[in-house]
């Protein structure tokens, strides 16, 4: 039998990550100790009550059945987090629909609003589901580099006035993946204006919204005057609550837009997992306890790292939150053969900055996925880098 991909598959490259965990294990077993630093999957364990409740409810006979859309407390549990952590208000019933992780919602999402040929104004870098749902639906991508001068946040200025009329849809992620680049509310307000002016779509990813350093809320883009006219914001709570396995997420917003979204997802699944939303459930419910410990954790990661790779003669981007350290690396090496030497001779495993756009080029994304201790053992390793050219 002959077996052949679809044309549409030839959109879709193969992940960096398999072969950046091949070249890790064939170091190991040559007897070298690994600092993994890739992937941005968190290394913190769950609130204990939120795994009792997911254990103790497996259990039960009737947790086995379609929830379909979600259940009305997860979806009331979302609705009060948004109330008391950034004093938006949501309606439960019409404005918040469950997606089986965030990667899933934003895959799909371009599918809801945009015609083949329609212009999605993304960033570059930029997280590479967005890439992935803008080639599903068809649509053309824009990029709004994040370029050092502006700050590493999209220049809306800088967008040609043929493109932004065209334009169905912006993707923002603020603080992002890879680039932990934190707005300031006119930098939203602009955003709003912007799509006001152009009819425009906006969908900010919120993944990363609970590790901030400073301050003392949540940086939700729903809190902006007029957000809840044009826009969507979507969040797992996978990174916040570390519960990335479980693949539960949501996206809260404008209620036309979320009935959309209810229609097309009631044509991919249906539903999470019952005692997987009822963890949720614990965990959006006591939100400031445990986002407080770790934001406490990921701060004393971040800015050991960033003045320790500060003082080997990197640029790390400045952010004041997220889960990621993007840094320039003081050699003239292509990122993707340079990530392929450092494992080979230290251990530290890092991702090519360029996987997620040509803006990433001579950079490196580094997650903040490991005790302080092996990020410091990491930074050690780092100390021994020997690479022929140096800028």
């Amino acid at each position: 039998m002959k077996v052949q991909p679809s044309t549409k598959m030839s959109l879709f490259e193969k992940a960096i990550f398999g072969d950046l965990k091949a070249a890790a294990a064939a170091k190991q077993a040559q007897g070298f100790d690994l600092y993994d630093l890739s992937l941005g999957s968190p290394d913190l364990p769950p609130d204990e009550r939120a795994r009792k409740v997911l254990s103790d409810l497996s259990f039960a006979t009737d947790s086995y059945g379609y929830t379909l859309t979600g259940t009305k407390r997860f979806n009331e549990a979302v609705a009060d987090y948004y109330k008391r952590r950034s004093n938006v208000i949501l309606n439960p019933e019409t404005q918040i629909v469950q997606t089986m992780g965030s990667q899933e919602g934003l895959v799909h999402l371009p599918i809801a609003f945009c015609d083949e040929g329609d212009i999605i104004l993304t960033t570059n870098p930029g997280y590479v589901a967005y890439d992935a749902g803008i080639k599903l639906a068809g649509a053309k991508p824009y990029y709004m580099e994040l370029l050092e001068e502006n700050n590493f946040l999209p220049n809306l200025d800088a967008i040609p006035e043929e493109v932004a009329v065209k334009a169905k849809l912006m993707i923002l992620n603020l603080p992002g993946n890879p680039v932990p680049a934190m707005p300031d509310p006119i930098f939203f307000e602009r955003v709003v204006a912007f799509a006001n002016k152009y009819n425009i779509i906006i969908l900010h990813d919120a993944a990363y919204s609970e590790f901030y350093f400073t301050g003392d809320a949540p940086n939700s883009f729903l809190s902006t005057p007029g957000a809840l006219e044009v826009g969507m914001e979507i969040n797992s709570l996978s990174k916040s609550f570390s519960l990335a396995g479980t693949r539960i997420a949501y996206i809260a917003g404008n209620e036309e837009m979320i009935n959309i979204m209810k229609q097309l997802k009631s044509n991919l699944d249906f539903g999470i997992y019952g005692p997987i939303q009822e963890a949720g459930i614990v965990v959006l419910n006591h939100a400031e306890e445990i986002t407080d410990r770790l934001r406490k954790i990921f701060s004393e990661r971040y800015h050991f790292l960033t003045q320790a790779l500060t003082d080997l003669g990197w640029k790390v981007a400045p952010s004041t939150g997220g889960m990621f350290v993007w840094a320039k690396y003081p050699y003239e090496m292509n990122d993707k053969d340079f990530v392929f030497e450092v494992i080979d001779q230290t251990g530290v495993v890092m991702v090519p900055g360029t996987v997620f756009g040509s803006a990433g080029a001579g950079y490196v994304r580094i997650a903040l996925v490991q005790d302080i201790n092996i990020l410091k053992l990491a930074v050690e390793q780092l100390k021994k880098l020997k690479v022929l050219s140096i800028c």
